[in-house]
């Protein structure tokens, strides 16, 4: 084991400080000492898309990047797209309303891809979410219904009422 390193990042608008080792992945300083288990890890190699976060508004799977490779950058996860308490985000209650989800594994990856497709292209056609998801991988449905909460979401963002 290396000798830890200081990390300074920004977690979901919030200043961390934090001592990695330098093999840590952004995932388990994620999941670990901050305890943001939202971001699920699925199969730890960068297939299912189950641990994708946002790194500086892009998505990511939190399984490839190094912790360290966040250093001075912001990180939101599905646990920062609301405020606790408060309204779900707009992808997030459009997952719900269009059944966007079965077991709920992937659904943090797929919104928070969902999510950074929506903050680069607000008004995506079918194709290009099909596009943006195919990095996320669900056992449970047929993407119908994900693709469909995606659009809806957009719509909802863009001023339309769904």
């Amino acid at each position: 084991m290396s000798t830890p390193t200081p990390l300074s990042l920004t977690v979901n608008g919030q200043a961390v400080q934090a001592s990695v080792d330098p093999a840590t992945l952004l995932v388990e300083l994620l999941r670990g000492p901050l305890a943001l288990t939202g971001t699920h890890v699925g199969c730890d190699t960068s297939q299912c898309g189950a641990c994708t976060v946002l790194l500086d508004g892009q998505a990511v799977k939190s399984c490839s990047v190094l912790a360290l490779q966040a250093a001075g950058r912001s990180v939101t996860t599905v646990e920062g797209l609301a405020p606790a308490g408060g309204p779900l985000h707009p992808v997030q209650e459009a997952f719900v309303a269009c059944h966007g989800l079965q077991c709920g594994f992937c659904t943090p990856g797929m919104v928070m891809s969902a999510c950074g497709l929506l903050a680069e292209n607000p008004a995506p056609t079918d194709t290009q979410i099909a596009h943006a998801l195919e990095g996320n991988l669900c056992r449970c449905t047929g993407y119908v219904n994900i693709v469909a909460a995606v659009r809806q979401a957009a719509a909802v963002m863009q001023g339309e009422t769904r």
